[in-house]
Parts: C-alpha cells; sequence; structure tokens
C-alpha cells in the first residue's frame, strides 16, 4: 500500500477539477470521478486510464505498486537505437549533460558503433561519470528509455512524409525486437516522426505515455529562436509553439507568443520594429523550411535534434514535469483522435503525464485539424492495423539504418 508522501503524491486535487489518481500501471494522471475503470486492491480503489492498464494491474498489483514506490532515479539507463549523425551526436550531448549513468549505443554496423564508443570513453575524464558500451536489442531491458533514430535518412527536396514507406518497413522489424525486453519508453526520433511514434504505439502495444515521438520540439526552439532575434531579447524570454505534424503542416501558434509574459503583438511597440503579416509569415516559413535548407548545406541537421533529445529525456530522467511539444496519440483534442502529432504535454518520470488543451483561435484549431488529416491520410495507406510482434529471430534479418 502506498503511506505518506508516496500517496499524497499519487492523488492530488486540481483546481475546480476534483480529485487526480495516477493510474499505477502507466503513471497517467485520471480523475476518479470520471475515470470507468476501477479496481479495489486490498480496501484501496485504484482508477485506470484504461481497460487495459485495469487488466495488467489485475493480473499482478504487487509489480506495479512495487515501482510506484521505487527509486526511479537509482540507475539512469538510456539505449540509442542507429547512431547515425542523429544518434552519435545525441549520444555526444547526453554524456556531455550527465543526465545517465548507462549509455548503450546499438548499430547494425557494430564497427561504427564500437568507434563512436571509443570516442566517448575517451572524454569520461571532461564530464561526469557514466557507462558507455556497444550492445544489442537485449541491451534495452533496464533501460529507462531506448531512443530510436534509426532510420532511412531524408534526402535533399525530399519530405518527411516521403520516408514513411521505407521506414515503416524498417520500424516493423526493429520495434518488436526491442520491446521484447520492455525497456520504461520509447522515444522516437526517426522521420516521418509522428508517423512512426504511431507505428511504433501499435507495434509496441504499450500504453500510449510511454511512446514518444520528438515531434515539434526542434520546431518550436527554431520558432522561439527566430522570434528571438527578430525582437532582440534572449530566446528563453521568448514563449511561443510549433503544433501538429512535424512537417509541413505544423502550426505556429500566434495567438499565445510572448516575450516575457507580454502578448507577440502588444510587444511590437515595445521592440518598435515592424511586425506585418508578412514578416510573422516569413519567420514561420524559416521555421517550417528550416531543415531543407540545413540538408541542402550539410546534408543532415543533428546539433539542435541531439540538444532537443537531451530536454526530452532529462524532463523525463529527472521527473521534472516541463512542458513540451512532443509527438503523442491524441484522443478527443480539438475532436482530433488516433493519430500522434505535437501537442505542449506535461513530461515526467511516467512519460506523458498529461495533454494540455491550450486555447486556440479558430484558424489554428482549423491548421490543426488539417495536419491531422495530412497524418491520418498517411496512415490510412500503411499496413499497420492489427500488426502482432515479429518472431525474435526477424531482428537478426534486417540492417538498422542510422
Amino acid at each position: 500500500m502506498l503511506m505518506g508522501k508516496a500517496k499524497d503524491r499519487e492523488r492530488s486535487r486540481e483546481k475546480g477539477g476534483g480529485i487526480m489518481a495516477r493510474d499505477p500501471v502507466c503513471g497517467m494522471q485520471v480523475h476518479e470521478d470520471q475515470a470507468k475503470h476501477q479496481l479495489q486492491y486490498r480496501g484501496k480503489t485504484y482508477y485506470f486510464c484504461t481497460e487495459r492498464c485495469k487488466a495488467s494491474f489485475g493480473q499482478d498489483p504487487e509489480k506495479y505498486l512495487k515501482v510506484m514506490e521505487g527509486d526511479f532515479t537509482a540507475e539512469r539507463k538510456v539505449a540509442i537505437v542507429g547512431t547515425g549523425q542523429v544518434g552519435s551526436t545525441f549520444a555526444f550531448a547526453l554524456m556531455v549533460s550527465g543526465l545517465a549513468t548507462s549509455i548503450v549505443l546499438i548499430d547494425q554496423n557494430t564497427e561504427r558503433a564500437k568507434g563512436h564508443v571509443m570516442d566517448l570513453n575517451h572524454g569520461l575524464s571532461f564530464v561526469q561519470p557514466s557507462r558507455i558500451y556497444v550492445g544489442d536489442c537485449s541491451d534495452c531491458k533496464d533501460a529507462n528509455i531506448v531512443v530510436v533514430t534509426a532510420g532511412a535518412g531524408q534526402k535533399p527536396d525530399e519530405t518527411r512524409l516521403d520516408l514513411v514507406r521505407k521506414n515503416t518497413d524498417i520500424f516493423k522489424d526493429i520495434i518488436p525486437e526491442i520491446v521484447r525486453y520492455n525497456p520504461r519508453m520509447l522515444l522516437i526520433v526517426s522521420n516521418p516522426v509522428d508517423i512512426l511514434t504511431y507505428v511504433a504505439l501499435k507495434l509496441s502495444e504499450y500504453p500510449m505515455n510511454r511512446v514518444i515521438g520528438s515531434g515539434t520540439s526542434l520546431d518550436t526552439a527554431r520558432f522561439r529562436y527566430l522570434l528571438s532575434r527578430h525582437c532582440e531579447v534572449d530566446p528563453r524570454n521568448v514563449h511561443a509553439y510549433i503544433i501538429g505534424e512535424h512537417g509541413d503542416s505544423e502550426v505556429p501558434v500566434w495567438s499565445l507568443a510572448n516575450i516575457a509574459g507580454i502578448s507577440f503583438r502588444q510587444y511590437c511597440p515595445v521592440c518598435r520594429r515592424k511586425c506585418s503579416e508578412n514578416e510573422r509569415e516569413e519567420i514561420f516559413n524559416q521555421v517550417k523550411n528550416a531543415a531543407y535548407e540545413i540538408i541542402k548545406r550539410k546534408g543532415a541537421t543533428y546539433f539542435a535534434i541531439g540538444l532537443a533529445l537531451v530536454r526530452i529525456v532529462g524532463s523525463i530522467l529527472r521527473d521534472e514535469n516541463s512542458v513540451l511539444t512532443v509527438s503523442t496519440l491524441v484522443d478527443g483534442y480539438y475532436d482530433i483522435s488516433d493519430v500522434c502529432l505535437s501537442i505542449p504535454v506535461i513530461l515526467n518520470r511516467n512519460g506523458v503525464s498529461k495533454t494540455l488543451k491550450i486555447a486556440l483561435d479558430e484558424s489554428e484549431i482549423r491548421k490543426l485539424q488539417a495536419s491531422a488529416t495530412v497524418l491520418k491520410d498517411v496512415i490510412k495507406t500503411l499496413d499497420i492495423k492489427g500488426l502482432l510482434p515479429l518472431p525474435p529471430s526477424s531482428f537478426s534479418r534486417v540492417a538498422i539504418h542510422s
């Protein structure tokens, strides 16, 4: 039974929203008075977000209660599947951050992975201690997070959605092999990230909060940087979101953009610069087309996304309750359901703890719904409905492309 402070953390009251409880299986917060799925155990009522979580708890309650009471931060193990430019850059940034006590690099090209491990280990005397080693999918066991960067890379003049079939086929082989070892969480980075997050969710059969895509976390950072440059302020004082698809249909939330709490439109007289509709459109176009421009010049993007991944992983490993725009399965969000796209969510040790329904204007709502339609139309073309995990031998027959 949860007692004292642990019990206080499990149940809380939201202003105007009644008592909140934490699903002991997936960690999602649910309203006690609205929860459809409940179960009594040892005189206490537990609340669940889905029937599946309730059934899992019913099979072995003590297993899940032990996890709830355990020390999540005792070991902080991150597995990186795919050690191309994104995977290796993230591994370096993660090592420098000191967030992880163990970092395992997994790639079909083991010689390249070994080279990265040697190079990283030679720098350990300059950073916090950690164990960095080459592994295979069995090393995903006990990982707090598996970060999947494997997949075909985006070529010049190729959209993220052009990659979808190639990378879906790759995911059909590697995701079932990863989840055989039941890591706590999956963070999908490979493009098109929203589609592949949905594919990974279907293939893994994990609860939705345990499968996250990097989504528009980088787009949001680009948006804030460009706004900061336009307004001549520190990017850390700019608050703005890009939501929807990580791609051509993404949506800038101009209505909520603010500089140190002052709305973007109200700030215009302060900075004494023109903020015409054309200038706003130009800022957004630079955000939307940033990856294409970088790929055209240097072949790939990897520095900024590596830092974005450290931010996401840090929020989970440190149980920060940070608000980030990551790709997650939505259900009834502005009438959008059964698709993964980016919205602001609260991220902590349980992954997506809560989705935040921000107040969009009518134009932004329509654009977000249109973005969801773009993604759902692609999903309809894929053979992923009702897929079961592949046999264990499947992984050995496929290369992991990075």
